[in-house]
């Protein structure tokens, strides 16, 4: 008897939607399906009833066209899920914050809550995947023109993010990205920063002999000791994740390809190209399945096929995320630094070894450049400088990094208030505190990584280097303004970075420009701001496309293969 019952009443057990709702609550619904009665009184042709029923057919016509006219309209607007809010990765979007030491734990709680929004999730899209800075502050107070204009961020054209591969790129990712027979090894060499720019290459090698990839090796650094493993400074498995629709990425060689005598290729040319590679290691791909690689520190190109220059922003800005635990003692150092107020980040490459590869002079006396002499001398493999030019000629062409003295002046020049708080990343200097003596003497409130740290929250990471070069990246890149006091590797890659998440100001030192004006003892302070200031004004981080210098790192200068003027990025 039940079940007849709700044969009888089909619709008993069905929760109408909120369209029929609407409908079967209209008055006109009402007339239009109410018992028909014709009062005698009326037309038989034309009733008031009837009359009733012809207008509720005629709104019920209405409302269903809109309706589908609605379906038609929506069914044609674009929808990107893995697109970023524009104001995201924009210096528009600034908090303004008094210069103060004082500060709310409901502030700490806003930043920590808008820094877990961009955690990564197990099926990330690019716009969640890359390392992006805390807001930039505002600036406020009774600035001087010149402090305005060292402050002063540059509004980026309109360029972002812009990772839109070709149709034939992708159609080729289905079975390179599938591969199981060819594998490369690749042993990236030297400090963190030259590291990752060997495994960004090792990235797109693979994808050009449509190899297989193994997690790169990093080979042990003489000079610091460091044993670290790809694991133990990078997240390996958000690594592999992002990467997987361009290359297979493996965390070790099959047994299937181990050999008990490998061959390794180490002479390997400056400037090679996709066709150079495909000749020279194609064959021994085919016959053998493994091709390990050494050496690769800036051999490959920098001038690439689009796809290939989307690929290297790829892994360095997407896929080059650093290990959690590294990752999250960078992010709690820079919220302690950032919740103080805007600060400068100056890169300082005032280590022994720096001044010894430099073939430069220190600047602390005779007694300090007599050892770095006798380190040349024993070690003449670690002199990168040109052999056929003095320290002079090399201090006067820009060789040299910035001392102690030279990067005070260059911040006073350009407007940098003198209470200003500076990050120092870097190693430790040569000469200890007495090589930033004069860089404390005109500005106090130098800060390092040691200073930001508790009690024993750096200890996991003492003797290894590159976690330390890693947490001064992370705390660097939400500085207001980066400074290097040489060229480099980490120079380059922040200079990229701060680019491509919002450009961020990064100021290069015009050292060539600048050296002949520090020596002439003749300037006054104003005269020598003035000079300095003219020879940095196209150094203000306004995007600088890689195009207009064809060997530029596309790492450094993601416009426009990286990057492009679109109302929202593409991914």
């Amino acid at each position: 008897m039940a079940r007849a019952r709700n044969i009888q009443n089909p619709f008993a057990s069905l929760i109408p939607s909120p369209v029929f709702n609407l409908v079967s609550s209209s008055p006109l619904t009402y007339l239009l399906f109410s018992p028909r009665k014709s009062p005698r009184s009326h037309s038989k042709f034309f009733t008031p009833s009837s009359a009733a029923r012809i207008l509720s057919f005629l709104f019920l016509l209405i409302l269903v066209c809109f309706t589908l006219l609605g379906i038609f309209v929506l069914s044609f607007l674009p929808f990107n899920r893995d697109s970023v809010p524009c104001s995201f990765i924009s210096p528009s979007s600034q908090f303004q914050l008094p210069y103060s030491k004082s500060h709310s734990q409901f502030l700490l709680a806003s930043i920590s809550s808008e820094l877990s929004s961009v955690s990564v999730n197990d099926e990330p899209g690019l716009g969640s995947s890359m390392m992006f800075p805390l807001p930039i502050q505002r600036i406020s107070g009774n600035l001087s023109k010149e402090e305005r204009e060292f402050w002063q961020q540059p509004d980026g054209e309109g360029f972002k993010p812009c990772l839109d591969f070709s149709i034939r790129y992708r159609k080729a990712s289905a079975s390179i990205s599938k591969e199981r027979k060819r594998f490369l090894v690749v042993v990236a060499s030297g400090g963190l920063n030259q590291q990752r720019n060997q495994i960004v290459d090792a990235v797109v090698i693979a994808r050009i002999l449509e190899a297989a990839l193994v997690l790169p090796i990093l080979q042990i650094n003489l000079i610091w000791g460091d044993e670290s493993e790809f694991s133990d400074i990078f997240n390996a498995e958000h690594f592999k994740r992002i990467l997987r629709a361009d290359v297979r990425i493996v965390s070790a060689l099959p047994s299937t390809h181990l050999m008990s005598r490998q061959s390794v290729e180490n002479q390997i040319p400056m400037d090679v190209s996709p066709l150079w590679l495909r000749a020279k290691f194609s064959r021994k791909l085919n016959e053998e399945g493994l091709l390990v690689l050494k050496g690769l520190a800036s051999k490959l190109s920098k001038n690439l096929p689009p796809d290939l220059q989307k690929l290297r922003c790829k892994a360095a800005f997407h896929a080059l995320r650093f290990a959690n635990p590294i990752q999250e003692l960078g992010n709690r150092l820079a919220r302690r630094m950032w919740i103080e107020g805007p600060y400068i980040a100056l890169h300082l490459r005032l280590e022994k070894d720096v001044w010894v590869r430099s073939g430069c002079l220190t600047g602390l006396g005779h007694q300090y450049d007599k050892i770095i002499a006798q380190v040349r001398e024993s070690q003449t493999e670690y002199l990168t400088g040109r052999l056929n030019m003095s320290y002079t000629e090399r201090r006067l062409a820009g060789l040299c990094p910035l001392n102690a003295v030279e990067m005070s002046r260059l911040l006073k020049a350009l407007g940098a208030p003198s209470d200003v708080r500076i990050y120092i990343a870097g190693g430790e200097p040569f000469g200890g505190v007495q090589a930033l003596h004069p860089l404390m003497t005109e500005f106090q409130n130098l800060v390092a990584r040691d200073m930001l740290a508790k009690e024993g929250e750096l200890s996991p990471f003492l003797n290894k280097s590159s976690a330390m070069a890693a947490i001064d990246f992370i705390v660097s890149l939400s500085s207001n303004v980066f400074i290097p006091s040489h060229g480099g590797n980490m120079g380059r890659l922040m200079q990229g970075h701060r680019a491509y998440v919002g450009h961020l100001k990064c100021i290069k030192p015009n050292k060539r420009g600048m050296i002949p004006f520090i020596e002439d003892s003749s300037l006054s302070n104003s005269e020598f701001g003035s000079i300095v200031r003219m020879l940095h004004k196209n150094s203000r981080g306004q995007p600088e496309p890689r195009n207009k210098k064809r060997d530029r790192d596309v790492i450094a200068y993601p416009v426009p293969e990286c990057m492009c003027k679109h109302t929202t990025p593409i991914f």
